[in-house]
């Protein structure tokens, strides 16, 4: 384990843990390397002073208050969200990962073709796009939506044509932000079982408000708050030791 001095020195805590074997800097064995990462929407600052990695195999979960910097950080790592400062490296090509929305838009076209169009963009001739589109429905339990218009699908089926959608690409990345999150109880546990399944094999990274969802799916927690990163410890030590203030109201739910 080793610790790193806040960025600002504005507040104290900051552990950054890789996993077994990896090195603890900043080095070639990160996925993903920020090194003091401002990004700014306007004059309103996102992220401040961002400095972590992720390497192959974490699940990391990044939670925090609406507005903390959580989908902005998972932009950052997906190429969508430009940075005014600092430095941002990545290891893996664009095609080797997948980004899923809270709310993912579906094309008005079926199912079967949402799912294809994505394939044959990255180069799958159609008629094979269409046939690996089906396979992939099938792993989400949609097989038998394939022909219906993407559209009409409940929150919770368009949730899963778009894992489906990310799973046919065979990414080593998936970057998720708040999946479950307008889901009702039912599609939420349904959800998160194929995301477990996803996990497997693959570097996670998810932006979640259920802190169940973050005991049972992550490894490492990563809290923001006001874009800056305050805590970044292995999920076991997060729900388990001590905290920055702050994250310790916002785990009791008392931080407004």
């Amino acid at each position: 384990m080793s610790s790193l001095r806040p960025s600002g020195g504005a507040r104290p805590l900051l552990r950054v843990v890789p996993p077994p074997g990896a090195d603890a800097t900043e080095g070639d064995s990160a996925l993903f390397a920020l090194h003091d990462i401002d990004v700014r929407y306007g004059r309103v600052p996102a992220l401040t002073h961002v400095t972590l990695s992720i390497h192959a195999g974490e699940r990391v979960a990044l939670i925090g208050a609406n507005g903390s910097g959580k989908s902005t950080l998972l932009r950052v790592l997906h190429g969508l969200a430009p940075h005014a400062a600092g430095a941002f490296a990545s290891q893996v090509p664009p095609q080797g990962q997948a980004m899923l929305f809270q709310r993912p838009h579906m094309l008005r076209m079926s199912v079967r073709n949402n799912v294809a169009l994505a394939l044959w963009l990255h180069g799958v001739r159609w008629r094979k796009a269409q046939q690996d589109a089906v396979a992939a429905l099938g792993q989400v339990g949609l097989a038998g939506e394939a022909g219906r218009n993407a559209r009409t699908l409940s929150g919770g089926q368009q949730q899963r044509v778009a894992l489906a959608r990310a799973w046919a690409l065979k990414p080593a990345v998936l970057l998720l932000d708040e999946p479950t999150a307008s889901l009702d109880p039912t599609a939420k546990r349904e959800v998160e079982a194929l995301i477990a399944d996803a996990a497997h094999g693959r570097t996670l990274v998810f932006a979640s408000h259920n802190l169940g969802q973050v005991k049972r799916l992550a490894s490492r927690v990563i809290y923001l708050e006001h874009g800056r990163v305050l805590a970044d410890l292995p999920v076991q030590d997060f729900f388990n030791g001590p905290l920055p203030e702050e994250a310790r109201q916002f785990v009791k739910g008392e931080l407004a």
